[in-house]
């Protein structure tokens, strides 16, 4: 196995269209069907999760932090995806897929640990930034779970609204330009953490129109996911992990 500092000198990223990520979800698509019992356990473990949690903090009466958790989930996702990066990496190999060769690779690489630390780090940071700004704007709480589309949708709220968006969009184009390729890097090279996030950021810089359109799609797949109560999850999340394997072949070399 090569050392990191050689690993660093042979990655090379490429540059590629901007209509490349149509392609991706293409192959994504292609390494569902041919894996769909590992792929749908992961997007009903997905869908599962979200309503759980959901319940939990409407329960809790802490439902001004769903409409944030949701959000946060594009900070964690990359993380959560690997087993099914694994999935795509054996497929493209020609090895035999089960549920448990995908995730046994969370524990074969510490790597992949620490950085899912990282990610962690970046979705506990954007829940204190959202809750500071709830209560900084609101006062008298917010209504039950059904009622929070239409209470955010008054245009009373739009200050509240736009300014979170804002806030979580960069919470999400910082998580998306450092974990882009980096832990499917983890996965497929003996490569330390720092490289690999390096390696991503300079793979977004030489892409940006297509990594834009890139990391557009998966905003759109994540909010449609959410507004369709998160059943939309089961099918786009494994698709988007997939697809984001493909990415990484792709964009390094």
């Amino acid at each position: 196995m090569s050392t990191d500092t050689e690993t660093r000198a042979a990655a090379q990223i490429r540059t590629i269209p901007t209509d490349q990520p149509w392609l991706w979800l293409q192959q994504g698509w292609r390494d569902m069907v041919a894996a769909p019992a590992v792929s749908l356990a992961y997007g009903a473990t997905i869908v599962l999760l979200s309503w759980v949690l959901a319940g939990v903090l409407s329960v809790a009466d802490w439902t001004w932090a769903v409409l944030p958790m949701a959000g946060g989930f594009l900070l964690v996702a990359p993380f959560i995806a690997v087993g099914l990066y694994e999935c795509s990496r054996r497929l493209e190999a020609g090895q035999p897929v089960t549920l448990r060769d995908t995730v046994n690779v969370f524990l074969r690489n510490p790597r992949i640990a620490y950085f899912g630390i990282v990610l962690l780090l970046l979705h506990f940071a954007w829940m204190r930034a959202a809750m500071l700004w709830f209560v900084l704007y609101f006062h008298g709480g917010t209504p039950p779970l059904g009622q929070i589309p239409l209470y955010l949708l008054d245009p009373v709220n739009l200050p509240f609204l736009i300014v979170g968006t804002a806030m979580g969009g960069g919470f999400a184009l910082l998580t998306f330009a450092i974990s882009a390729v980096s832990l499917p890097l983890l996965l497929d090279r003996d490569i330390d953490v720092i490289s690999a996030i390096l390696l991503s950021v300079r793979a977004v810089l030489a892409n940006p129109k297509a990594l834009l359109l890139w990391a557009g799609l998966i905003a759109l797949f994540t909010f449609v996911g959410l507004v369709t109560f998160f059943f939309g999850l089961g099918l786009l999340f494994p698709l988007v992990a997939h697809a984001s394997w493909h990415a990484y072949r792709n964009l390094v070399g």
